[in-house]
């Protein structure tokens, strides 16, 4: 069973444009067209243009490609800031705010045509806010599921607690989870592919794989291949092969 990943995008919209042109050149060359691209989420906060993403992503799947968005933390708080002015995720410090430059937030609503919402009042910003995300976009981001499996490989956002049953995880720990799932080296009867903690490279683990390349910070966006257990990632002279 194949099926492709990509990391972390956080608004970079032309790096989601080149991991999606990698995928098509490795599509060509094993001529298949049907394995669906997963998304491990963080589609905002940060970069440039989260808007643009959200809805090349959106419409995207709206014209049948095989691709699929999962939610990441930085999702969450997008909604939840829009449907709530008050909302406090329980993943955040409580002295932290998804306004705070630490998170992002700023640029997804900058994005929208917002400005300069981390240095003014909540209540205007919201209301903004409100008017300017479209109510496709919301939906859309509302509606992601926080995990999916395919055959011997789970994808999630931030990774799952160990030793609980998938059906029995919190979205909390599906989106935030980083102890103790990062320092478990246990199999967990399937391969983990996960993003969220930013790391200078894609790295295999054994037991997981964690695709956020830092293109939050100035690293590039990484796709991968993944047949069976056997993991690739995909370059510009084609795959590399990703072992423990």
């Amino acid at each position: 069973m194949r099926s492709y990943a990509i990391g972390d995008i956080h608004g970079h919209l032309e790096l989601l444009r080149g991991a999606h042109a990698l995928i098509a050149a490795d599509r060509l060359s094993c001529g298949d067209t049907a394995a669906p691209i997963v998304h491990v989420g963080d589609l905002v906060d940060r970069g440039p243009d989260c808007a643009g993403v959200i809805e090349l992503l959106r419409t995207g799947i709206a014209d049948g490609q095989p691709w699929i968005v999962l939610k990441g933390n930085h999702d969450r708080m997008f909604t939840s800031f829009l449907n709530d002015v008050d909302y406090h995720d329980p993943g955040l410090r409580p002295d932290l705010g998804w306004l705070h430059p630490r998170l992002g937030g700023a640029a997804t609503l900058a994005s929208y045509g917002v400005r300069n919402a981390g240095d003014r009042p909540l209540a205007p910003v919201h209301a903004e806010a409100r008017a300017a995300v479209p109510e496709a976009h919301r939906v859309f981001m509302e509606l992601r599921p926080t995990w999916v499996r395919r055959g011997e490989v789970v994808f999630v956002h931030a990774g799952i607690r160990p030793g609980v049953p998938l059906y029995a995880q919190s979205e909390d720990d599906l989106v935030w989870i980083r102890s103790p799932f990062l320092e478990d080296t246990r199999d967990h009867g399937f391969l983990v592919v996960h993003g969220h903690t930013a790391i200078d490279a894609p790295t295999h683990y054994g037991n997981r794989v964690n695709i956020d390349s830092s293109a939050a910070y100035g690293g590039p966006l990484t796709a991968v291949v993944i047949e069976g257990r056997e993991v690739f990632l995909l370059t510009a002279n084609g795959r590399v092969p990703l072992r423990p």
